[in-house]
């Protein structure tokens, strides 16, 4: 009976947590008399419990006692939360770990997002899981073990981000000196939007496209993020024009209000933006990592709206400035180049100074154009007598007759060297059938080809040699019209006559006849018998030519 109180009040002592408080001896020699007391067949007077039922009852006296715990710890295996909104993980020291949950509802609420090797401080209840037998934390709230961790985690991940090149000073590129469009990332219902728009209108009124998002709490950096990605996807002909510049902005707080502006996706977002970015997050003396990435960091939204866009009244007076600047150079460079023209001009000589030798030189050209083209006329003629002198009408006779005597030549050349073939084969073919007394059919097909061949090459010969023949012919009578062209018949029918001495040879001075010797005059239709008389010597002597009076080359107009 005494061992069955004891089992009995097990769940008592369970339930004030004492039953695992004894001795490890103790409980060994306890867990053997209660062995021996199951194995023996005696009925037993204890409760009989369900493993559910056990388990509920570990549950509540875990609940009761820890129903609200802070727990110190760095956080062990966290991989974001789950596909259900859970968050599951654990927390560790040096010679622990416990379990520990964020449920879905609680996520949303937290201020500080756990990551892997943070140092935190939970605050929550201890419960147990009956399907598997474990114990771990809910936590309801979360929080960085002091700002020094979270500085530390702040710092490890900015050396991270560094190293890959992230904040590099030749990523970062210049604004847009005035942008069409800008790009405002930021909560729609805070005072950062007003700011920043009111600031636009009153420098340089553009137009603004917000893209509202949360700028704290759970899921915030993930809004950031696909926020600037969102308008990188942008195309400038879309119905939404894509902006020139973005501005991330938010108003200050603490170190955990701005820890959305430090997760790594914002960061990368930012890094990887085509479209220059101005981070405006938090005052002045509030830096986040945000601010390494962008392209330019502003103290504050208003700010970032300066560097946005100039003042339009400023630029106004900058262009009006420019162009009454530009207008007086303008004028004094006018004056300048119409004062060297000036100076220019007065330096150039008269238009009849420059014309005066281009005159004279086509005055000379001018005189001596006829000079030139009588001395031309002159030298043509006499060439021209030179060749007709060497055409004779003797000598064309005897080429005529010379290339007819050839062309008999090779005729009978011909004629003989084809009668000799044709003994030749003649001869053979005779031989031939004396050898072999018959002909052979072969022999007497070679026979009557080379028959219709030497047949064949008559009929070419005959047609070649009427084809020179006529060319010949052709050539012969163009000698023939040349020649009659250059004879003197053709002269005597124009009216001239050839005069000739008693021996028949021409005469050309009239010093070669002398007084009463018999002559014939040959016209164009015959000859008439003559006697010269007597000559005086103003008759013999050559007539002198009258001088040519010189005329003046007609004047030439002014060409100007």
């Amino acid at each position: 009976m005494f061992f069955g109180r004891r089992c009995a009040r097990i769940p008592c002592r369970m339930e004030k947590a004492g039953a695992f408080l004894l001795p490890p001896r103790r409980r060994s020699a306890r867990l053997c008399r209660m062995s021996n007391l199951f194995d023996t067949d005696t009925p037993s007077n204890l409760t009989e419990y369900s493993v559910s039922e056990l388990s509920g009852s570990i549950k509540r006296t875990v609940e009761t006692a820890f129903d609200q715990v802070r727990v110190r710890g760095e956080i062990s295996g966290y991989r974001g939360p789950h596909s259900s909104g859970h968050a599951y993980f654990s927390l560790k020291d040096d010679r622990a770990r416990i379990d520990a949950v964020i449920w879905k509802g609680t996520m949303s609420r937290l201020k500080v997002r756990p990551e892997e090797g943070m140092e935190v401080i939970a605050t929550g209840k201890v419960t147990t899981f009956p399907g598997s037998s474990k114990y771990q934390i809910v936590i309801e709230s979360l929080e960085p073990a002091g700002a020094g961790a979270l500085m530390a985690l702040l710092e490890e991940r900015r050396r991270k981000l560094a190293a890959e090149g992230l904040f590099d000073a030749d990523r970062k590129r210049p604004l847009p000196f005035l942008p069409r469009v800008i790009g405002v990332v930021t909560s729609p219902t805070g005072a950062v939007i007003r700011d920043i728009l009111h600031r636009i209108s009153d420098r340089f009124p553009v137009h603004v496209v917000v893209w509202p998002v949360k700028v704290q709490g759970e899921g915030s950096g993930n809004e950031v993020a696909n926020a600037i990605r969102g308008f990188n996807a942008m195309t400038p002909d879309g119905s939404i024009p894509r902006p020139d510049v973005l501005i991330v902005a938010r108003g200050g707080g603490s170190l955990e209000d701005l820890w959305s502006f430090n997760d790594e996706v914002v960061v990368r977002a930012a890094a990887e933006s085509a479209i220059p970015l101005i981070s405006a997050v938090g005052h002045e003396t509030d830096w986040t990592l945000i601010d390494h990435a962008a392209d330019v960091r502003a103290p504050t939204p208003t700010g970032a709206a300066e560097m946005a866009v100039p003042v339009k009244a400023e630029l106004q007076a900058q262009v009006s400035s420019l162009a009454a600047r530009l207008q007086g150079t303008t004028s004094r460079h006018m004056d300048r180049r119409r004062q060297e023209v000036r100076s220019l001009v007065r330096a150039l000589p008269s238009l009849d100074q420059l014309l005066a030798l281009p005159r004279r030189r086509f005055d000379e050209a001018a005189a001596g154009l006829g000079r030139g083209l009588s001395m031309t006329a002159l030298n043509k003629r006499r060439s021209f007598e030179r060749v007709a002198a060497h055409l004779r009408p003797d000598m064309l006779s005897v080429r005529i007759a010379e290339r007819r005597q050839r062309l008999n030549d090779r005729l009978q050349r011909i004629e003989r060297f084809v009668e000799r073939r044709t003994d030749d084969a003649r001869a053979r073919l005779r031989r031939a059938d004396a050898v072999l007394g018959l002909v052979p059919a072969r022999l007497q097909s070679q026979t009557a080809r080379f028959a219709e061949r030497l047949a064949n090459l008559m009929r070419h010969a005959d047609t070649a040699l009427a084809h020179r023949l006529a060319r010949m012919r052709a050539d012969t009578q163009a000698q023939n019209r040349v020649l009659e062209s250059l004879s003197y018949k053709n002269v005597l029918q124009r009216g001239y006559a050839v005069i000739r001495d008693a021996e028949d040879r021409p005469l050309s001075r009239a010093t070669a006849v002398g007084p009463h010797e018999a002559i014939s005059i040959q016209f164009a239709d015959g000859r008439v018998s003559a006697v010269t008389g007597e000559t005086t010597p103003a008759e013999t002597a050559p007539k002198k030519r009258a001088p040519k009076q010189k005329t003046e080359p007609p004047k030439q107009g002014s060409l100007f």
